[in-house]
């Protein structure tokens, strides 16, 4: 692999990973010599199992855990050392710890608290009014909904549509729509869609979610033990695999049998026999700047 070299953004790939080495203190390499190509307007599937590191992977490209400043490039630049690609909007990332950190609006104020949603959209300056109204109509959120009384998957949604008010360039997505609807999933996969082919934004998406997935990808990359197994276009890494009307759930159900098998005699991430103690538990803010 080729080292990244600095590239003026507008002409530079949506991401490139090189050599990505990362390990937890006092823990083993958690992931090891990663290697990324994403052209612009792509939408790539991120697979494995639990555990395979693909929630480590999507922090570390938003910029949550620091890594040396030539091994990544979001649309050319580094997402830890660029405080402005993750300030600005430009790099997104939705995620579980996202889905915590927006439950709540500063000391500790519940967003599921007595506040409206339409207050809490309608709050966020900056906007197109436009964009905020297609996001609103698509995810079917009434803005007259209190917070303290709507379900998982409808605050969900009102979560959703605030981290996606304002146009980013990348988006990292960690099983966001897990509380989801099948209707309003695929609804916001279209959107997203939309968002790649008219905008060029470039989208990595994490989920064990895989109805209608089979034409919305254009990349695919799976992860195992840290390691990238296989990567590439969705045609170069499927191949004739969906021939025949094969859903896509099927071929990854085989894939990770085969990792399974693969795996089950090598020691795992949290094996510490070599430390003789269990690796610490640590926040996400270890070496980062969470934001």
């Amino acid at each position: 692999m080729s080292p990244i070299t600095p590239e003026a953004a507008p002409d530079a790939p949506g991401v490139v990973v090189r050599g990505l080495n990362f390990a937890y203190p006092n823990c083993k390499p958690f992931i090891s010599n990663f290697n990324l190509d994403l052209p612009r307007g792509s939408r790539c599937l991120l697979l494995g199992a639990n555990g395979a590191g693909k929630t480590t992977l999507l922090q570390i490209l938003a910029g949550k855990y620091m890594v040396g400043e030539d091994v990544i490039r979001v649309i050319g630049r580094p997402p830890f050392h660029d405080l402005a690609l993750t300030c600005d909007g430009d790099l997104s990332y939705l995620g579980s710890q996202w889905r915590r950190d927006i439950a709540t609006a500063g000391s500790d104020v519940a967003l599921q608290g007595d506040i409206a949603a339409g207050t809490m959209i309608y709050g966020v300056d900056g906007v197109d009014p436009a964009r905020r109204s297609k996001l609103m109509h698509l995810l079917d959120i009434d803005p007259r909904w209190n917070m303290n009384r709507v379900s998982d998957g409808q605050r969900r949604r009102v979560q959703i549509c605030l981290g996606l008010l304002k146009p980013y360039q990348v988006l990292l997505l960690d099983e966001i729509t897990v509380d989801m609807d099948v209707v309003g999933r695929l609804e916001l996969l279209e959107f997203f869609r939309e968002e790649t082919e008219e905008r060029g934004a470039t989208i990595i998406y994490a989920t064990h979610i895989f109805d209608g997935l089979e034409p919305w990808i254009t990349h695919v990359a799976f992860v195992s033990g840290g390691e990238l197994v296989k990567g590439g276009t969705a045609g170069e890494v499927l191949g004739s695999s969906l021939a025949g009307g094969k859903k896509l759930l099927r071929v990854v159900e085989a894939w990770l049998a085969e990792e399974k098998e693969r795996l089950k005699d090598v020691p795992s991430h949290d094996d510490a026999e070599d430390s003789g103690r269990a690796p610490p538990m640590l926040p996400n803010k270890h070496l980062a700047y969470f934001r």
